[in-house]
């Protein structure tokens, strides 16, 4: 059931992706458009609009890959043909990953705070609108890894009761 509702929020999160990356688009054209044929005059509004929507399809995209595991891991050491040792490899990752998250989760809460008392120069808009992405995602890498490591100590359960057999 965990696993469901965690795969189902990562779905939620894989089409908020999809949408921010469209609406992406947007603003980056009316830029390009505007500098090179001078169509529509340059709204400097455009390249702060673009910046807060790619630093929240960079976060998004942290946590699917986190999700996916194909993030936070770099291997160094080829897989152990022995169950312990190949547990213990992916163990290490994910409790890496798990530290990282609660420590930007932990962190990024007074980052937050402080975005909540600036406001961008062409929008007015207040940064809290990026600056949340922050604890946001490290709380979903440390759940996300907390659940692969249960996962991966499933696994090494499994494979060690099927070696008794």
């Amino acid at each position: 059931m965990i696993k469901r509702m965690l795969d189902s929020l990562c779905t939620v999160l894989r089409v908020l992706l999809a949408i921010l990356v469209g609406a992406l688009i947007i603003p980056v054209v009316m830029q390009v458009v505007a500098r090179y044929t001078g169509i529509i005059p340059v709204y400097l509004w455009t390249e702060e609009l673009a910046t807060f929507i790619f630093v929240w399809v960079v976060m998004i995209g942290s946590v699917v890959a986190v999700w996916d595991g194909m993030h936070f891991d770099v291997q160094v050491i080829p897989d152990s043909s022995h169950p312990l040792i190949l547990f213990f490899q992916k163990a290490l990752v994910l409790l890496l990953v798990g530290l990282f998250g609660v420590l930007f989760a932990w962190y990024g809460i007074d980052y937050a705070k402080f975005g909540l008392i600036q406001h961008s120069v062409m929008m007015n808009a207040n940064l809290v609108v990026t600056h949340i992405t922050i604890p946001i995602a490290g709380l979903l890498w440390a759940v996300f890894s907390i659940y692969r490591l249960y996962e991966a100590f499933q696994e090494y359960l499994s494979t060690t009761k099927e070696a008794h057999l």
